[in-house]
């Protein structure tokens, strides 16, 4: 599976969770290394992304599950996609660090075994359950 971390995310986590998923066949990119320009708005790397192929998301703008147009614009895209909840996005670089790694083998369960297209909400604490999100 390939994985895309979005500019809510430090690009170091792309590489770390790529060296830990890698021995499995699994990539992990930024969206730096994806596209040529950062600042590319989420309507326009959506679908760009979806046309290269089965991407799964790891996004830490809920934004984009709540905006009316832009859960459109994902939705349209059939990207499986892993928003970071409420929590997540305030916390320092090695306590996001840690809840990545910690969620990672969920998150790689949870995009194995639905179909593409599925959202989830992670949550911040380790004793919580991925919610589905209905697109």
């Amino acid at each position: 599976m390939r994985f895309f971390l979005d500019n809510c995310l430090a690009p170091q986590y792309a590489k770390a969770l790529n060296a830990l998923s890698e021995p499995d066949g699994h990539r992990v990119a930024h969206l730096a290394e994806v596209f040529p320009r950062r600042n590319i708005p989420d309507d326009e790397w959506l679908p760009k992304l979806s046309e290269m192929g089965d991407w799964i998301v790891i996004s830490g703008d809920l934004r984009i599950f709540k905006s009316p147009q832009l859960r459109q614009v994902w939705v349209e895209s059939r990207l499986t996609a892993f928003f970071l909840g409420k929590g997540w996005m305030n916390q320092p670089f090695w306590i996001q660090s840690w809840w990545l790694v910690r969620w990672w083998p969920q998150v790689i369960a949870a995009a194995a075994s639905h179909e593409r297209g599925s959202g989830f909400e992670v949550p911040a604490k380790p004793s919580g359950k991925f919610r589905q999100l209905r697109s």
